[in-house]
């Protein structure tokens, strides 16, 4: 066996070891595991918490994905993510312009398959089925793949990349509509959102549709239910400034307003997260160092809550944020304290901190995933 194969043979190894001691514990302690990476310059990580029935977070190690990050901010949203059923995790390596799948089984073990973008500086990742879609920032792009469900094998889908609406717009997410039909990319620098119809195919279609955002700097998105889209206005940084827009998107691509720019009087709100039935959404409002929490309507109609519905002191700078599949619980990635904090949710949608959070966290840890 070769030099080569001896390396890559141990780093599966030890992959392996950490996932079935991660999945184990986590059946048998507690409802499942909380997901986030590294970032870190000279290699990226994935590092793994087990999540307790009651909500609470225990370290349970990290495993390298191969790649590299950047070290630094990378201004984007989901950076890490899960397939619906919860089978393949994926995670961005920025700082080497390729991505990493991990693929979970019901025996805890892990396979690793590191994927070149197609472009520069994937910040951003999807998957809908046996696609897979990455934003590249770097070159203002996006790019497919198809995965191999059987093997665990990517392989790039043949004209599939496809160009933003310009250069330097300042991508920073890209998400499948939850039918499969679309996919969504903000932009932060041009202030549009950009929509490509998926074809049968799995190719984007040839020339997206874009629009103008109903606020400035739209950055993070969910929906809240089939075709409801909430997207973040950082307000490019604006004390106070920052509000959330809701839109419909059609079958075709096509987006329209159910509601312009509703604000949460805080600054700079740029990721946000929607509770499982789509009631309660919430933002992380960076510099403003809180969380803002809104009430969703039927037809998308949102209302403010409470500005600061949950906040960890001046010093906390809270950027992902992830809702656990019940409902029950707000995960909030603290880039400010190097933590993730935990809070439970009421049935009114408020917040309530647990007793403890994880700290540790390097500064650059970016995206977050629950389970």
């Amino acid at each position: 066996m070769s030099r080569i194969s001896l390396v890559r043979a141990a780093l599966l190894a030890s992959l392996c070891s950490f996932s079935f001691a991660t999945h184990a514990a986590a059946e048998e302690l507690g409802a499942g595991v909380v997901y986030t990476a590294s970032n870190g310059l000279n290699g990226n990580a994935i590092i793994a918490f087990q999540r307790a029935r009651n909500g609470l977070l225990t370290p349970l190690g990290s495993t390298p994905t191969g790649g590299a990050g950047t070290g630094a901010g990378l201004g984007n949203g989901r950076g890490v993510v899960l397939s619906a059923d919860d089978q393949w995790l994926l995670v961005v390596n920025a700082g080497s312009n390729d991505f990493t799948l991990f693929r979970t089984n019901e025996r805890g073990l892990v396979a690793l398959t590191k994927v070149p973008s197609q472009g520069k500086t994937p910040v951003s990742i999807a998957i809908n089925g046996d696609l897979i879609y990455v934003l590249n920032t770097g070159s203002d792009s996006i790019a497919g793949f198809r995965l191999d469900e059987q093997t665990g094998s990517v392989a790039p889908l043949s004209n599939s990349v496809r160009p933003l609406s310009g250069a330097n717009v300042g991508g920073a997410e890209i998400a499948f509509s939850p039918d499969g039909k679309n996919l969504v990319v903000t932009e932060k620098t041009t202030n549009r959102i950009t929509i490509y119809g998926v074809e049968p195919t799995g190719l984007p279609s040839a020339t997206p549709k874009i629009y103008s955002s109903q606020g400035q700097t739209p950055f993070g998105f969910a929906f809240d239910r089939e075709r409801t889209l909430l997207v973040t206005n950082a307000a490019g940084g604006a004390s106070n400034a920052s509000s959330v827009s809701s839109y419909r998107l059609a079958r075709d691509g096509s987006l329209s307003v159910d509601q312009g720019s509703v604000a949460t009087n805080q600054t700079a709100a740029c990721w946000i997260a929607v509770t499982p039935g789509g009631r309660h959404a919430y933002t992380a409002n960076t510099p403003a160092g809180s969380v803002s929490a809104f009430e969703v309507g039927a037809r998308g109609d949102l209302i403010l809550a409470n500005g600061v519905a949950a906040s960890a002191g001046s010093s906390s700078k809270p950027i992902d944020l992830a809702v656990d599949e019940e409902g029950r619980f707000l995960y909030v990635l603290d880039s400010g304290w190097q933590k993730i904090n935990a809070y439970s949710i009421a049935t009114d949608g408020s917040l309530t901190p647990l007793a403890s959070a994880y700290g540790g966290l390097p500064a650059s840890a970016n995206g977050l995933a629950v389970r």
